[in-house]
């Protein structure tokens, strides 16, 4: 029989409000198995009759019954008939195993790659829109109605085949629609059949640093340059070559140095960090150099749709006649980033590869999502909600522009940068980079540092700050905040 302290232990299992959610009979159940487990309760030891229980715990018989049923089925109990139920010697067994000290763990033992991606950090979002968090959109800008109203269109139409699997490379509509947009705003070469629908230009990287390359094979990428990339390439086990950005952007001229190289990873239309453009000689010459080396080019347009200064060049897949451009876009910047779609324009010869890698990783992107957004494209909304933003943003820039001169001049000089959703700004005087981001981050400022972007080229110390998600207001709060860190590391 049980003891008073046994039987007081499974009243104060079961009045406990975290296990409140619980059917009753399984609060029972749990409450014995604990005290088999802890050894409170040893092996052979009989347990009291199911009516004598139930009486105690103020509970049904049906419930205790339903509770022995269970721990018997579990093993952790015995039944015989005439006899009632008792602890499983075996049960006894598994308290000791689980009483017993545990050795203390040491560093888990990685593979070569995963020691790669676990040191490299991964890519860090930011998740909260605080000033400054670069390349975030405002989403409380967004037609949320408008969006409604189409989701409501899907599935009204589609009914419960949208709650289907996509395929791999994604809902014709949305491949279409994809198709016509880079085609007429960004003078691409795209077809339906060369869309592959993504959750991210991130998997996009992913995918082709490990379909196109093998591990220490040698890819050229600009300096500086978006950590994510770099990081997607490195865990995949490639050399990543540094090729120092001037105004121009990458100098291509320094491809020919490098002709192990069978990748080239640019981002011509707006470079990420500093904002420069590929100059148009420059995109002629790189398209010209991977046709000869019969390498690729991974050509990332992460958002070309915001470009201030007349309309944005074309990308270097469409001039590349000779079908060695991969294009990288995504909508998570022109959009919203929980909507998780981006996609890559593939030449005909990748297509089926890399769809069928793309399996491996998530399979598909959701379907609701993905014919939402063709409609939202088809319909006009998308380009309408992007000539707002770029309005927007770019009284945002200047409005950035402004107050950094006004309360930040004695620290950083900015560059206005011609499209994006980000500024650099750059030290004017020797200051201690990451001390100042993490100063600024415990003031609730999120500033990504621009040294780190830098693999080889004379590194330029400063801030990488956001604007395209703060209001006038936000930003000048935050820019008197951000003075107020400065100020205060007396530098």
């Amino acid at each position: 029989m049980f003891k008073h302290a046994q039987l007081e232990s499974v009243k104060a299992w079961l009045g406990d409000p975290a296990h409140g959610a619980l059917p009753l009979h399984v609060r029972v159940q749990r409450a014995l198995r604990q005290l088999i487990l802890e050894g409170a309760l040893g092996g052979g030891q009989p347990l009291p009759a199911s009516r004598a229980l139930a009486q105690s715990l103020g509970v049904s018989r049906d419930t205790v019954e339903a509770a022995y049923g269970q721990l018997h089925a579990e093993g952790f109990i015995g039944r015989r008939v005439g006899s009632g139920s008792f602890v499983s010697p075996r049960a006894q067994r598994l308290g000791a195993q689980a009483r017993r000290p545990a050795t203390p763990a040491g560093a888990p033992r990685l593979s070569q790659r995963g020691e790669a991606l676990y040191q490299g950090g991964g890519v860090r979002d930011f998740l909260a829109p605080r000033p400054f968090a670069p390349g975030l959109p405002d989403t409380r800008a967004f037609p949320l109605a408008t969006w409604e109203r189409l989701q409501r269109q899907v599935l009204k139409e589609h009914g419960a085949r949208a709650l289907l699997h996509s395929p791999p490379q994604g809902m014709e509509p949305l491949r279409r629609a994809i198709a016509d947009y880079v085609n007429l705003e960004r003078g691409a070469r795209a077809t339906p059949e060369r869309v592959l629908v993504l959750t991210s230009s991130q998997q996009a990287l992913a995918l082709c640093a490990t379909v196109l390359l093998d591990a220490g094979e040698r890819i050229c990428v600009e300096d500086p340059l978006y950590l994510g990339a770099r990081r997607a390439f490195e865990a995949a086990g490639l050399a990543c070559v540094p090729v120092p950005v001037d105004g121009g952007g990458m100098q291509v001229r320094r491809l020919e140095e490098e002709r192990a190289a069978r990748a080239v990873f640019l981002t011509p239309s707006h470079q990420y960090p500093t904002g420069a453009t590929l100059a148009l000689e420059r995109r002629l010459a790189v398209v010209d150099w991977a046709h000869r080396h019969q390498a690729w080019i991974i050509e990332d347009d992460y958002d070309s749709e915001f470009h201030y200064a007349g309309k944005p060049t074309a990308c270097v897949q469409g001039l590349d006649a000779h079908e060695r451009t991969l294009y990288i876009g995504t909508f998570s910047k022109s959009l919203f980033p929980g909507l998780r779609i981006g996609y890559l324009v593939l030449p005909p010869q990748l297509v089926a590869p890399m769809a069928v890698a793309r399996t491996l990783l998530d399979g598909h992107s959701a379907p609701i999502a993905q014919l939402t957004l063709a409609r939202f494209i088809e319909g006009g909304h998308f380009g309408a909600h992007v000539r707002a933003m770029r309005g927007l943003y770019a009284a945002r820039r200047d409005a950035l522009a402004r107050l950094v001169q006004e309360h930040l001049a004695a620290w950083v000089q900015p560059r206005v940068p011609a499209g994006g959703m980000q500024m650099p700004c750059v030290f004017t005087r020797d200051m201690p980079e990451r001390a100042a981001v993490d100063a600024a981050r415990r003031a609730g400022i999120d500033l990504q540092g621009l040294s780190a972007l830098y693999a080889a080229a004379p590194a330029e110390a400063g801030f990488l700050m956001g604007f395209a998600a703060y209001a006038p207001q936000e930003l000048e709060a935050g820019v008197k905040a951000l003075a107020g860190v400065l100020r205060r590391m007396r530098i």
